[in-house]
């Protein structure tokens, strides 16, 4: 799953880079939208993969 945030950040920034030089609006916002996706689903899964970390701590 970390790669896929990644691969969403990658692409959303290409895309927002992309937009800006062809001062294309719409797909520069397009970009930074699917780029703080990724970024979001990155944070969301390493806050999940600490708290189960924390749990197993307990479990054993």
């Amino acid at each position: 799953m970390a790669d896929e945030s990644k691969f969403d950040q990658v692409k959303g920034n290409l895309k927002e880079t992309v937009g800006n030089v062809m001062d294309n609006k719409e797909l520069e916002k397009e970009g930074q939208d699917e780029k703080n996706a990724g970024k979001a689903k990155e944070i969301t899964e390493n806050a999940k993969d600490k708290v189960n970390d924390f749990i197993d701590k307990f479990k054993k």
